[in-house]
């Protein structure tokens, strides 16, 4: 089944928000995984910390004038919870970097059979660097990689990362509009299935080889 971009970025974003804990503290990377917060139910209370300098952060603020005063670490306008603290980046990371955070999502451009993760340099296309990345992977408790199932028709989910890794087997989940994969030491679990789509429609798509469970989970469309 063909989705437009913007319904395949809800499907992911509502299905990531299911996987925050109450009292966790998640620190969501640039792109989709910010539209997660979008999803989060009004009674869990989680902490987002954002790479630029906050805890407490809400959901988008779309009724910020044309200079908003915050931001997430996308440039997107966003709320603050009440009991929002700022601080500078140094401080950020040192959160980051101490185990502070219970889970980070990120986007991808590959994950492979062992959890490793590509998700900052595109061939051919000049990039500063990957960003605060490589320490929300090591730093936090879990991984949750967010990302469309295909890029131009090309799978994402491989079974060996071909570009620059940002971090080895630290991955521990992957949701994509298609389907949920958990990342064990066994490889990649099939947990979910979006029911627009086939069992056949996710192996097509998926170069890396996936381990099929006597039971195979619905994820809401």
């Amino acid at each position: 089944m063909d989705l437009s971009k913007e319904q395949c970025r809800e499907i992911i974003a509502r299905r990531t928000a299911k996987e925050f804990r109450q009292g966790d503290v998640i620190t969501l990377g640039i792109g989709l995984p910010t539209e997660a917060a979008n999803y989060i139910p009004a009674d869990m209370h989680v902490i987002i910390q954002s790479e630029n300098g906050m805890t407490g952060l809400g959901h988008r603020d779309l009724a910020a004038p044309e200079k908003p005063k915050i931001t997430n670490a996308g440039g997107i306008p966003v709320t603050a919870k009440k009991g929002a603290v700022f601080f500078d980046t140094a401080m950020s990371f040192t959160i980051i970097r101490g185990g502070h955070v219970d889970a980070t999502v990120l986007g991808a451009l590959q994950v492979d059979e062992e959890g490793n993760l590509a998700n900052w340099m595109v061939p051919n296309v000049f990039v500063p660097g990957m960003g605060g990345a490589m320490d929300l992977v090591v730093g936090a408790k879990k991984v949750i990689v967010a990302m469309e199932h295909t890029a131009k028709g090309e799978p994402r989910i491989v079974k060996k990362c071909t570009l620059p890794l940002t971090a080895a087997k630290e991955v521990d989940m992957i949701i994509t509009e298609r389907a949920v994969i958990d990342v064990t030491p066994e490889g990649l679990v099939l947990k979910e299935i979006n029911p627009l789509f086939s069992l056949q429609d996710v192996l097509d798509s998926t170069a890396a080889d996936l381990i099929i469970p006597d039971y195979i989970g619905k994820t809401a469309a």
